[in-house]
């Protein structure tokens, strides 16, 4: 990595060097890493791909032009010249969001569209990483929103500074948004605006617009900061939890195949709530890839299914998976089209 330019200015040395520091704390960065940074333009990604490229990582960009907002074109435009500028490798995606028929949403859509697009240019360029703007007042929104939705632990621990696989890093996770507003406007790098932000039609929006606001002239002026370090301090013990998920996992499974796991029943039953709650859903994530749609009730349904311990009774807790128990075992099995025909060689067992 070549050496860090010099900085002007006491914010901009500390915002970098406080990046530098979470980069380091958390072992997101090696000197010899090639780093693919998703850039929008907005002042998050602008900030993260200038501090990037400040201390000397090798770093190219991509950018999703999805094609809604009126000053899409704009934007996409901002972000080829600023690279230009840096001579820094820019890849470009352009696609009509609305046009694409998908059962997703529009943000889920456009989120998927992107991260597919950030991991293509990943192998085409040979990048080990991946970095996204995130930082502390998303994280501190984040845990918001998933204790609205009555989360369980593992949703309050927030977005975390890099994805368990360590491809996917946020190294802005502890830089709050004040920070980087003000480190733009001493950069000069007068970063592109997404007025969607402005509507408070979205969730999201109204907790960064309306709530936070609120609970910090009313009630806690450091609330952001106190929530990262709550969401801290849950990820901590997140992970001791998912150690020992993961040796009862490793206890109880018989078999694991794609679209199938069959786990020991009388094992599975001798466990706390607490850890077979939590194998629930790895057992489901393992089969399906995710566990997109499965609920507290279905997790629940599959417990009393399990204590209940009789032979042949099932449950199908959404259309892609069936959940049965038979002699001592307890078998998850993906229901799509590839499996179709050894479901009916199971049924007719």
């Amino acid at each position: 990595m070549s050496n860090q330019k010099e900085h002007s200015g006491k914010r901009n040395f500390s915002i970098t060097e406080k990046v530098k520091q979470t980069i380091e704390k958390y072992h997101l960065l090696e000197a010899s890493d090639q780093i693919l940074v998703g850039v929008s333009g907005g002042p998050d990604s602008i900030t993260l791909l200038n501090i990037l490229y400040e201390l000397g990582y090798n770093i190219i960009v991509a950018h999703v032009n999805h094609g809604i907002r009126e000053n899409a074109e704009k934007d996409e435009k901002f972000v080829e010249n600023f690279c230009l500028e840096k001579e820094i490798p820019c890849f470009i995606k352009r696609v009509k969001l609305k046009e694409i028929i998908s059962e997703m949403t529009l943000e889920e859509l456009g989120r998927k569209i992107r991260y597919d697009f950030f991991y293509e240019i990943m192998q085409q360029e040979n990048c080990t990483k991946i970095a996204t703007a995130h930082n502390a007042n998303d994280n501190a929104e984040t845990v918001i929103m998933n204790m609205i939705r009555g989360s369980g632990m593992s949703g309050l621990k927030g977005i975390g500074e890099k994805r368990e696989d360590g491809i996917i890093i946020r190294p802005l996770i502890e830089i709050p948004r004040q920070a980087i507003e003000e480190y733009c406007i001493e950069k000069n790098l007068n970063p592109c605006h997404d007025e969607s932000n402005d509507e408070t039609v979205y969730t999201r929006n109204k907790i960064r617009l309306e709530l936070i606001p609120y609970i910090e002239k009313n009630i806690n002026s450091n609330v952001i900061s106190n929530i990262n370090r709550m969401s801290g301090i849950i990820s901590l013990e997140e992970e001791f939890i998912q150690k020992i998920v993961n040796q009862n996992y490793k206890d109880c499974v018989i078999a694991e195949e794609d679209g199938r796991v069959l786990c020991d029943l009388k094992k599975f039953n001798s466990l706390d709530n607490v850890i077979k709650r939590r194998l629930i859903i790895k057992f489901i994530i393992k089969t399906l890839g995710n566990a997109k749609d499965i609920e507290r009730v279905h997790i629940e349904d599959i417990l009393k299914l399990c204590e209940n311990n009789v032979g042949g009774k099932y449950l199908t807790p959404n259309k892609n998976i069936k959940v049965s128990v038979m002699k001592g075992k307890v078998e998850y099995l993906f229901c799509g089209e590839s499996v179709k025909s050894s479901m009916k060689k199971e049924d007719n067992h």
